[in-house]
C-alpha cells in the first residue's frame, strides 16, 4: 500500500465520521427527525417489498401516535397479564364447577374473566402509580 493511498482512505474515514460525532452540544428536534428519516429509508431499502410497505404503514406519524396513546392508556403490560391470569384461574374455576353440576357454557366466560382480570391490573397500575409516585 502506497503512502499516497493511505492518506487518502484516511481523509474519506474523517469524512465519512457521522455528523453526530463531529458535532457537540444538543441535538435539535428538526435534526432528530432528519436522521430518523435518514436511518428508516436505509433500512427499508433492505427489506423485501412486502416489509418495507408494512414498515412504511408502521411507522407513519399517525399510526405510531396512535399506538403510544394506546399502549399507554388501555394495553398496559400489568393490565393485560393481570387480564390473561385472571382469565385462566376463574374460567377453570367456572369449568370445573358447570362440569360438576352439569351446566354448560355460554362462551362468554373467558372474555368476562380476561375483563374482571384488566380492569384489576388498571387499578393496580393506578394505585401504585398513586402511591409510589412513578409510572415505571
Amino acid at each position: 500500500m502506497s503512502v499516497e493511498k493511505g492518506s487518502a482512505e484516511k481523509k474519506r474515514k474523517e469524512s465519512s465520521a457521522s455528523p453526530a460525532k463531529r458535532r457537540h452540544g444538543v441535538v435539535s428536534k428538526k435534526e432528530r427527525n432528519a436522521s430518523y428519516k435518514h436511518h428508516m429509508k436505509q433500512l427499508q431499502s433492505e427489506l423485501s417489498p412486502a416489509q418495507r410497505t408494512f414498515s412504511k404503514f408502521i411507522h407513519n406519524p399517525v399510526v405510531e401516535k396512535t399506538s403510544e396513546a394506546v399502549g399507554s392508556t388501555v394495553a398496559r403490560p400489568n393490565a393485560i397479564l393481570a387480564g390473561a391470569v385472571v382469565a385462566f384461574f376463574l374460567v377453570l374455576a367456572v369449568y370445573l364447577v358447570s362440569k360438576f353440576y352439569g351446566y354448560t357454557l355460554s362462551g362468554f366466560e373467558t372474555i368476562g374473566a380476561f375483563i374482571v382480570g384488566w380492569i384489576l391490573g388498571m387499578l393496580y397500575d393506578f394505585f401504585k402509580v398513586m402511591v409510589t409516585g412513578k409510572k415505571a
